[in-house]
């Protein structure tokens, strides 16, 4: 018998020393990621913050554009206020390190008269920045919501917190028309050579060469090409427009809106050769095909609603800008709280690249995270893991899955295999309802996890079909 309880003694010994060396190698490897620290931000629809505009930071940001001036970055945005009707003048924040923002007014004192006389505005929405020689130039638009009599204007300074001398009209259109004169963004093309793209539901989307001088179109009368617009039968929703050229891929990039701003907005991406297009997707559609029986299938879908396991979700992330600080990349995007859609919030997340060169996003926002070697086995455990599927645009919630040692993974539904390479590139395959294998390739980072507060990792990663699929390590 004592035989026996020795052996078996023995035996959960040598269990326990595994055990310990097992969690031990695990913090070694995880000891040599660089994670971000703890952003120590708490935004959550706040009450007592709403009626105080020093401690707004990302709250009340409606289509924010971004522009980095020195060591700054400032976020200007439509006058939109969570809590209560909003002043008009366009709101502008600053930060040092893209996660801590603060407000620091408006940079008009109202509606310019020309501009509100026009379009008979009660705010000004979706204002651009961009700097040409030693001035900056403010771009901003007007209209009634819903119409298309709406107004493109401009302002310049010698400095981008102002004072902002009015330039008069950019571009506008009246009712009749097929287009909208909305959501203007500054875009310089590979040779620099200045351009502008706008447009909301109607036609779409449409791009025009300005004269840098004046930072109007070269001819007044021109108002562009369309190179994105969708079916009446989805309303004709497509606006926010942004375009890139990123000079390591050759190529243009237009981002844009999909769905209706307090709903199901998502960001959608095509690609071109040239800055008017035309742009296409994964599959090879035109961003401007209206011939397609399913509408939702147009475009890389990059971003949409999501919510990681019991926490709340996050609604209709949507018009955005994107920041090229250097060659790393980021999107800007407002986005609501589930539980109340009238609490919106400033959002920045990391942009990765996938191997053939579409932009993917980070399922988390931004905390300073950097892409790093990562071995294969941190990413061993449970995963909540998100399909953003292009035809549901609503909140979409995460499914747990596990990542095996031996590459294999599974859940209650499914199953599939996972890879890292290199530094940090992972793929993943499987299998959806119809026994297709599905192939995704994208980038693991390290990142804060916004829903459990803690450190953790992350992937973000696309099929050939431009469909993202997230990933959250369960640390």
């Amino acid at each position: 018998m004592k035989k026996h309880i020795l052996v078996v003694t023995a035996l959960l010994s040598v269990i326990g020393i595994i055990g310990c060396s097992s969690k031990q190698n695990n913090e070694n490897i995880l000891a040599k990621i660089n994670f971000p620290e703890n952003p120590k931000i708490e935004e959550l629809r706040d009450s007592s913050i709403v009626l105080d505009k020093s401690n707004w930071g990302t709250l009340g940001a409606h289509d924010p554009s971004i522009y980095k001036d020195k060591d700054t970055y400032y976020v200007f945005s439509t006058d939109a206020r969570v809590g209560g009707p909003a002043t008009p003048g366009i709101q502008v924040r600053k930060s040092k390190d893209l996660i801590n923002w603060e407000f620091i007014g408006q940079a008009l004192k109202g509606i310019p008269e020309e501009a509100k006389k026009w379009s008979n505005a009660q705010g000004i929405w979706a204002p651009e920045v961009t700097k040409v020689g030693d001035q900056y130039y403010l771009y901003y638009c007007t209209s009634s919501f819903g119409k298309n009599r709406s107004y493109i204007g401009l302002f310049k300074s010698k400095s981008i917190e102002g004072p902002w001398e009015d330039q008069g009209l950019v571009l506008k259109t009246n009712q009749g028309e097929d287009r909208n004169a909305l959501d203007p963004n500054i875009v310089y093309d590979k040779d620099g050579q200045m351009w502008m793209s706008y447009g909301s539901f109607w036609s779409g989307i449409y791009v025009v060469k300005l004269d840098k001088n004046t930072g109007k179109p070269l001819n007044l009368n021109d108002k562009g090409k369309n190179i994105s617009k969708r079916d009446a039968a989805v309303s004709g929703a497509v606006e926010g427009p942004y375009i890139i050229y990123n000079e390591e891929q050759k190529k243009y990039y237009l981002f844009v809106s999909y769905g209706s701003l307090s709903s199901d907005y998502n960001v959608r991406v095509g690609r071109a050769d040239n800055i008017e297009g035309p742009y296409l997707d994964s599959n090879g559609n035109d961003m401007t095909d209206i011939s397609n029986s399913k509408p939702d299938e147009i475009g890389n879908k990059i971003l949409g609603g999501y919510k990681f396991g019991d926490s709340e979700g996050w609604m209709a992330p949507g018009h955005n800008s994107i920041l090229n600080d250097n060659g790393n990349y980021y999107i800007v995007h407002h986005v609501r709280t589930e539980k109340n859609k009238d609490w919106f919030y400033l959002n920045v997340r990391k942009i990765l690249w996938s191997e053939d060169g579409w932009p993917i996003v980070s399922p988390e926002r931004y905390t300073g995270e950097k892409e790093q070697a990562i071995e294969k086995n941190a990413l061993i455990g449970n995963w909540q893991v998100i399909l953003q599927d292009k035809n549901n645009n609503k909140i979409i919630p995460s499914e747990q899955y596990e990542f095996a040692s031996n590459g294999k993974i599974k859940n209650e539904k499914q199953s599939g295999k996972w890879e890292l390479d290199g530094d940090n590139n992972i793929y993943i395959e499987l299998t959806n309802s119809n026994g297709e294998k599905i192939e995704y390739s994208g980038k693991v980072i390290p990142s804060w996890d916004w829903e459990n507060k803690k450190q953790t990792i992350v992937f973000t990663a696309i099929d050939s079909n431009g469909i993202s699929l997230w990933g959250k390590l369960m640390r």
